[in-house]
């Protein structure tokens, strides 16, 4: 109930252990698709990296020239929907996710548990179909409400990050997340 009073419908990911990738990969290209200033941005950051790392996939060029050309939301999705360029599109995250995390060591120390070293954390990262959750809130601004047993049924929101006008909106259920939209 809570839900259906703040958003007008969701969008399903694929159960695979990559599902935070994927949802916010897709949500952000589809938030890219309305704003021109951030999709320069984004093609400026990915044109850089390419330079500099080998293997910066055309599949991944591929969706970003359509996001430029503003294909249709369908074409848009049946694009992202295919394995190779949905596979491509989650790899870059996590690379992208752990590149940031070993740049900003010293913040992201204090918040791993167990004793494991910013190395350590980006093995898990970096480590096909281990969840994302850990990585909430380094690829941008993000809205997650999660989903919880609470009193009342009521999501707890958290904004990543905190004060930020968040672009993707996200809802994770326990070990998954999917897409929400206003």
């Amino acid at each position: 109930q809570d839900l259906l009073q703040k958003y007008s419908y969701i969008r399903k990911t694929r159960p695979d252990g990559n599902c935070f990738y994927r949802a916010f990969g897709f949500a952000h290209l589809e938030a890219l698709l309305e704003d021109g200033q951030e999709l320069q941005r984004c093609d400026r950051c990915i044109s850089g990296v390419s330079r500099c790392v080998t293997g910066v996939s055309p599949q991944l060029m591929e969706l970003i020239e359509r996001v430029e050309r503003r294909v249709p939301l369908p074409e848009l999705l049946a694009a992202f929907n295919e394995p190779a360029t949905s596979d491509y599109l989650v790899v870059y995250l996590r690379l992208l996710t752990s590149g940031c995390l070993q740049r900003h060591r010293r913040f992201f120390e204090q918040f791993l548990e167990g004793g494991r070293s910013i190395k350590e954390f980006c093995q898990q990262v970096l480590t096909p179909g281990t969840p994302g959750e850990p990585c909430l809130g380094y690829l941008g601004d993000l809205c997650d409400r999660y989903m919880d047993r609470g009193e009342g049924g009521a999501t707890n929101p958290h904004v990543f990050p905190e004060g930020s006008q968040p672009r993707v909106c996200l809802l994770y259920r326990p070990g998954h997340y999917d897409i929400l939209y206003k």
